[in-house]
C-alpha cells in the first residue's frame, strides 16, 4: 500500500525528538505496520534525518545519531545550540559530552592498549611474586624432608646402640 508523501512526513515527525514516538504505538495510532515504520526510519536516517530510537531519553540515540548532532552543532553558537537542543529534547551538556567522545573515539584503542599492557605487568610481578614464594616453600619441603631422613637415621642408629 501507497501512502502519501505528507503522511509519510507527518509520521517520520512524530518519531523526531521531542515527540520520539514509539514504532509500537504510532503504528496502532496510524494503522501502519511497524515494518512499514521501520523501512521508512531508515530510509531516513540513511538520508542523514536524526531519528533517535524510542527512548524517551537520549541514551535512545545511536552512535551515528550522536555524531550527526556533534557534527550538525559544531558551527552553532551557543544560542543555536541551545535552540537545537530544545527541538530535541537534549541538554548542551551531553552534546559536549558526545563531542568528547567522539574526539576521543581514534585515543580508545591507544588507551586500551596502556590498559592492557599495565595489566599485563601487574601479572607479571604478581607471577614473580608467586614464584619466589613457591621457591622457599620448595627449599623449606626439602630441608623438612632431610630432617626427616636424618630423624630415621638418628632413631635407627640408637636401636642398634642398644640392642649391642
Amino acid at each position: 500500500m501507497a501512502y502519501a508523501k505528507e503522511r509519510k512526513e507527518a509520521v517520520l515527525k512524530k518519531m523526531m525528538p521531542p515527540h520520539n514516538v514509539a514504532l509500537s504505538v504510532l503504528a496502532e495510532q496510524e494503522g501502519i505496520s511497524e515494518g512499514t515504520l521501520h523501512l521508512w526510519r531508515q530510509e531516513a536516517r540513511r538520508k542523514g534525518v536524526l531519528l533517535p530510537n524510542a527512548d524517551h531519553t537520549p541514551h535512545g540515540w545511536t552512535s551515528k545519531d550522536k555524531f550527526a548532532a556533534v557534527l550538525e552543532t559544531a558551527a552553532l553558537n551557543e544560542a543555536e545550540r541551545a535552540e537545537y537542543c530544545r527541538k530535541r529534547g537534549l541538554y548542551p551538556e551531553q552534546l559536549v559530552l558526545w563531542r568528547q567522545a567522539c574526539e576521543q573515539a581514534n585515543d580508545w584503542r591507544e588507551a586500551q592498549e596502556r590498559q592492557l599492557k599495565q595489566q599485563i605487568k601487574e601479572q607479571q610481578k604478581e607471577t614473580q611474586r608467586l614464584q619466589k614464594e613457591l621457591t622457599r616453600k620448595e627449599k623449606a619441603l626439602a630441608e623438612a624432608a632431610a630432617l626427616l631422613v636424618l630423624k630415621k637415621k638418628v632413631d635407627t642408629l640408637w636401636r642398634d646402640g642398644e640392642e649391642e
